[in-house]
């Protein structure tokens, strides 16, 4: 009798998936901010496709600041200090106007990093904590508008990308933490946050503010809410006395309230930001709907639908279409909770429960990988033409600042055109005799000043945008604002390349004919510009009188 042996069982060993712990993610984190800060640091240039006179603005910006101006002070902007100071700290540290914007944005997202890392860990699953935290790095990392193609390279409107990090750091402060109470670091965070919010742009901070405000209401974490509450006070009384130009700054801000109202835009404008911003409305909801079944809190209700809301009144402040981070916090903090609601005592089997805690947070990569990825191709662009020279450089002294045309439609057209006005006014200033000083320029930015190495004027406005900052309400600021010139440079519409930016720009001159018949007369005119130079000579504050009369005789 024969016997048959049998083969021995064979068992299957499924391995386990590497968990993610809270210290590697801040790891990974602060690693992604290093390499993204070199991505931007290392070429030591600026590529851009657009946006060229917002960019020139904030070369005005640095070179005010070099001369020992102080935004609010010493001229009107309705931006905050940080969003003036910022690039100028790019410029030091850098040495070119060029590579001042990389170099700031650098700094920003690597002082940043660290809060974003300790606010996602500390409140969020790792893999949550992860994906969000690396999504707000790259908003900071990527020189583009959000909402723009990834060729739409641009360092404008930097600093929108900042408040919009700086509030949606914060919204994920709602929840309380994860394990262990850290107060003094959440006050402090909170603290930071809110100050780069405030002194970004008053809207992100009025934000930032209200959300603080709101945090009272959570008797669990006033022990960090308070203590954030009275060193954003403190902190900016003391900004206040130091920087001395908080009521003009405010008057600023009332103007430009003023002149562009307070949701700006048409109906057709405001559709387009809820149809833009659609999908992302659509996926927060769902999350908020179902953390909602999970909790049944009124206060979550409040919070989710905050974010929806102040998020499509702060992108509706903006120049952009695309882009309410707001909705991936609410979003991000929805998945949270329903996270800790399947951790807990939920009466789902454990497959269900594994298998739900799996769709979330599926649903949130979903929600914010196209993002993440965009801002990384923008940003891998940028690195990559800075490092091949791409397109022409700009004119001294704006050195290592290029212009590139990447696919994006008429932009470079449009650069063109400005940067041919720009070269053909720094000529014609070149020319006069004596040498002008105190230039004020009647266009959307004044590089002169930053072209010539001239004094620049005081009392001016460094960003004149009609139905931005300019329009009928200011009609009686604008004599003021002249009070500092010595030159006034006059663009000619027909030098604009688009018809709607010529109307424009008659608009603006249009506010100030009456001050320049009276006090002014003409001293050259060309293609482009008409050039107005002061008639009676009188001391100007800020603008050395004197030796303009000395080089005269």
């Amino acid at each position: 009798m024969s016997t048959t042996a049998q083969a021995p069982a064979v068992r299957l060993r499924i391995a386990r998936p590497v968990a993610i712990t809270s210290r590697g993610v801040s790891f990974a984190l602060l690693a992604l901010a290093i390499i993204c800060a070199l991505a931007l640091i290392a070429p030591g240039q600026t590529i851009t496709t657009r946006y060229l006179p917002d960019l020139l603005q904030t070369v005005d910006h640095i070179h005010r600041v070099a001369s020992g101006q102080i935004p609010g002070r010493d001229f009107f902007t309705p931006l905050g200090p940080l969003a003036v100071y910022l690039p100028a700290l790019g410029e030091k540290l850098s040495g070119s106007y060029g590579a001042a914007m990389p170099t700031a944005m650098a700094v920003m997202m690597l002082a940043l990093a660290p809060v974003i890392a300790h606010v996602a860990t500390s409140r969020l699953h790792p893999l949550l904590a992860l994906i969000y935290g690396a999504l707000l790095i790259l908003i900071l990392a990527a020189p583009a508008n959000p909402g723009e193609s990834i060729t739409a390279l641009s360092f404008a409107k930097f600093y929108n990308r900042i408040g919009w990090v700086a509030i949606s750091t914060l919204l994920v402060l709602y929840l309380e933490p994860r394990t262990r109470s850290v107060t003094a670091a959440d006050a402090a965070c909170a603290i930071l946050l809110t100050l780069v919010a405030l002194t970004t742009k008053a809207t992100y901070g009025l934000a930032a503010v209200g959300f603080l405000v709101f945090m009272l209401l959570d008797t669990r974490q006033r022990q960090w809410v308070m203590p954030s509450v009275a060193g954003v006070a403190i902190v900016t009384a003391v900004i206040a006395l130091i920087w001395g130009g908080t009521r003009q700054h405010f008057e600023a801000l009332a103007l430009s309230i003023e002149i562009s109202g307070a949701v700006r835009g048409s109906w057709g404008q405001i559709v387009d930001h809820l149809l833009l911003n659609l999908s992302d409305y659509v996926l927060a909801t769902l999350f908020a709907g179902i953390a909602l079944t999970q909790t049944r809190s009124l206060r979550d209700l409040v919070f989710f639908l905050s974010c929806g809301v102040g998020g499509f009144l702060l992108v509706n402040q903006n120049f952009q279409a695309w882009g309410i981070f707001t909705l991936h916090a609410a979003s991000v903090v929805a998945a949270e909770r329903i996270l800790r609601a399947l951790d807990g005592a939920s009466p789902l089997p454990e497959a269900r429960r594994w298998t739900s805690a799996a769709g979330a947070k599926l649903l949130f990569l979903l929600l914010a990988a196209p993002p993440i990825a965009h801002f990384a191709l923008t940003l891998a662009l940028h690195t990559g033409a800075a490092i091949a020279d791409s397109g022409r450089p700009a004119p001294t002294p704006f050195g290592h600042l290029r212009i590139a045309d990447m696919w994006t439609g008429g932009d470079l057209r449009t650069a063109d055109v400005y940067l041919t006005n720009v070269e053909e006014g720094v000529r014609a200033l070149n020319a006069l005799s004596p040498r002008p000083t105190c230039v004020v320029s009647l266009d959307i930015a004044n590089p002169f000043s930053a072209a010539l190495g001239l004094q620049p004027a005081h009392g001016d406005s460094s960003w004149l945008q009609w139905e931005r900052t300019v329009g009928p309400p200011s009609a009686a600021l604008a004599p003021s604002l002249l009070d500092g010139a010595m030159i006034v440079m006059e663009p000619k519409p027909a030098a604009s390349s688009d018809p709607a930016a010529a109307r424009d720009t008659s608009r603006v001159g249009a506010l100030f004919q009456e001050t320049l018949a009276a006090d002014f007369e003409l001293a050259q005119e060309t293609e482009r510009w008409i050039i107005h130079r002061r008639r009676a000579p009188q001391t100007l504050a800020g603008c050395d009188m004197a030796q303009q009369l000395g080089e005269a005789q």
